[in-house]
C-alpha cells in the first residue's frame, strides 16, 4: 500500500487514504472484541466528520463472532447474535457519507446454516462461496474457485439486470443444479448409466464451470495462463445457446482460459 500511494510515511501522513486496525489472535477475548469496534469507530469518523464513502474490510468477520461467544459464556450475559446485529448495523449511508463493507467470513465445516455466518449473511447484499460442495471447484483447477449456486446477490432481479440478463443467470443455476444432483450417481456407477439428456446436462455445465472461470492478470506469472476477456454481452449470448451450439463453439481448454468481465449490467 505504501508503493500504490494509500499510505503515506513521515511529513506526508496526514494525506494517507487508509487506516489498519489490527488484533493480535493471542490477546484477551476483551481486547480482541474491542478491535471490530474500534475500525467501525475510525470508519464512521471518516464517514460523518470528514463526509467520505469508505470502503471497509473485515478479515475474518467469524474471529469477532467467536470472541464474542467467549465473552457471552464468561458473563452470561447479552446473546451474541445480538452483538454481531449491532456491529453490522453501524455499517450503513447517510446524509454526509457513506460505508460500504467487504467481509471475509470463515463458514464452520461448510456448513452455510450455521448461525454465527447465517447472522452476518442477511446483512450482505451479496456473498460468494468460495469452493464448496462435495466435488471442490478448485480440486478441478478452476479459479477463482467461486461456487456459483451458494452465491447470492439482490442484484439478480430481472427489474435491476432485465429479463434476458436475469433469464440466463437462472437457466445457467438450473444447469449446475441438475449437474450437482447427478454426481452422486456418476461416482457410483458412471456416466453410462445416464440418460441422453442427462448426459448432455452433465457436458454443459462442464463447459459452463469453465466459462465461469476467471485467471487473473495478477496470477498470469505463475499460472501461465494469459487473461483474456468477455464482454457481458457474449457472455450472456454464450450461456444462451442450447447444448450442442455452446459445446462446438468452445472447447474445454479454451473455457478455461477464458475470463468473463464483471462488467455491471444497466
Amino acid at each position: 500500500m505504501i508503493e500504490s500511494g494509500a499510505i503515506k510515511l513521515g511529513d506526508k501522513q496526514a494525506e494517507s487514504k487508509c487506516a489498519l486496525v489490527y488484533g493480535q489472535t493471542n490477546e484477551p477475548p476483551g481486547a480482541l472484541a474491542r478491535v471490530g469496534l474500534t475500525g467501525l469507530t475510525v470508519v464512521e469518523h471518516f464517514r460523518d466528520a470528514e463526509g467520505q464513502d469508505v470502503l471497509l474490510f473485515i478479515d475474518n468477520i467469524f474471529r469477532f463472532t467467536q470472541v464474542s461467544w467467549l465473552i457471552v459464556d464468561a458473563f452470561e450475559t447479552l446473546h451474541v447474535l445480538h452483538v454481531a446485529d449491532g456491529r453490522q448495523e453501524r455499517i450503513t449511508t447517510t446524509k454526509k457519507g457513506s460505508i460500504t463493507s467487504v467481509q471475509a467470513i470463515y463458514v464452520p465445516a461448510d456448513d452455510l446454516t450455521d448461525p454465527a455466518p447465517a447472522t452476518t449473511f442477511a446483512h450482505l447484499d451479496a456473498t460468494r462461496v468460495v469452493s464448496s460442495g462435495i466435488v471442490r471447484i478448485s480440486e478441478l483447477g478452476i479459479y477463482p474457485a467461486v461456487d456459483p449456486l451458494d452465491s447470492t446477490s439482490r442484484m439478480l432481479s430481472p427489474y435491476i439486470l432485465g429479463e434476458e440478463h436475469y433469464n440466463s443467470a437462472r437457466g445457467v443455476q438450473k444447469v449446475l443444479q441438475n449437474y450437482k444432483n447427478l454426481q452422486d450417481i456418476i461416482a457410483i456407477l458412471g456416466m453410462d448409466e445416464l440418460s441422453e439428456d442427462d448426459k448432455l446436462t452433465v457436458a454443459r455445465a462442464r463447459k459452463i464451470q469453465r466459462f465461469l472461470s476467471q485467471p487473473f492478470h495478477v496470477a498470469e506469472v505463475f499460472t501461465g495462463a494469459p487473461v483474456k476477456y468477455v464482454e457481458l454481452k457474449e457472455s450472456i449470448t454464450s450461456f444462451q445457446l442450447d447444448p450442442e451450439a455452446m459445446v462446438a463453439a468452445r472447447s474445454h481448454d479454451r473455457l478455461l482460459r477464458t475470463t468473463v468481465s464483471n462488467v455491471q449490467h444497466r
